[in-house]
């Protein structure tokens, strides 16, 4: 069994199988999700994203191969990018603005997600690092395939859709995957556990990104 595998098996088939169930998901393909969540996703997401950038220039940092500190450098610049155009177009449509993403700062999800990923990728080892921000890759790869299996009703989700389900990401997320694999030879018996513990944590932190998003969770005090 590859290390990827293994991670998947140990840590996140459970919390997928529960992601692509959840009402946000089977809201976006009937196009009965309260469009008052997806703006609260997508705020969030902005949010998540910046972060998400930080933490892999901090894998990119860690690693230890030339070819891996390319790629997780060129993702971190991407994971900017590539969300700022799709955002752009996503919040006209949503009647919001950049402005309004910033005044609404990141809710309790958003901010334990962020910094749970912060914190491995800067204190942990390079394999801890990859297993940290590997469910984000993979789980959004997965559920983008499956929403694509059915698009959307609403214009706005069925837009989304698309970008998530796209053959470039796909490329994306095979190229982490191989990385992945080829550091489970070197990963010993204790790393190997914090490799486990780390990505059921943030595959559980998707699936709560998710509820959040749907139930619009902010801070109770």
């Amino acid at each position: 069994m590859t290390f990827s595998a293994e991670l998947w098996d140990s840590g996140a088939a459970k919390v997928y199988d529960k992601i692509v169930r959840h009402p946000f998901i089977t809201g976006l393909t009937d196009g009965t999700l309260d469009h008052e969540s997806f703006r609260y996703f997508i705020v969030q997401d902005s949010h998540y994203l910046r972060s998400y950038s930080r933490a892999l220039a901090l894998v990119s940092a860690r690693a230890t191969d030339e070819d891996a500190v390319s790629m997780f450098a060129r993702h971190a610049a991407d994971a900017i990018e590539v969300e700022r155009e799709l955002h752009t177009s996503l919040l006209g449509s949503l009647g919001l603005t950049s402005a309004d993403v910033d005044a609404t700062g990141s809710g309790p999800t958003t901010t334990a997600y962020m910094s749970y990923l912060t914190a491995v990728c800067a204190t942990g080892t390079y394999a801890e690092a990859v297993a940290t921000v590997l469910p984000c890759y993979w789980i959004y790869r997965d559920v983008g395939r499956e929403l694509l299996k059915h698009s959307s009703p609403d214009p706005v989700y069925a837009e989304w859709i698309a970008a998530y389900g796209s053959e470039e990401f796909d490329a994306v997320v095979e190229s982490v995957l191989a990385v992945t694999d080829r550091l489970g030879a070197e990963v010993g018996p204790g790393e190997r556990e914090r490799c486990h513990r780390h990505f059921a944590a943030t595959s559980r932190y998707e699936w709560m990104f998710w509820d959040a998003a749907y139930h619009r969770l902010d801070w109770p005090v």
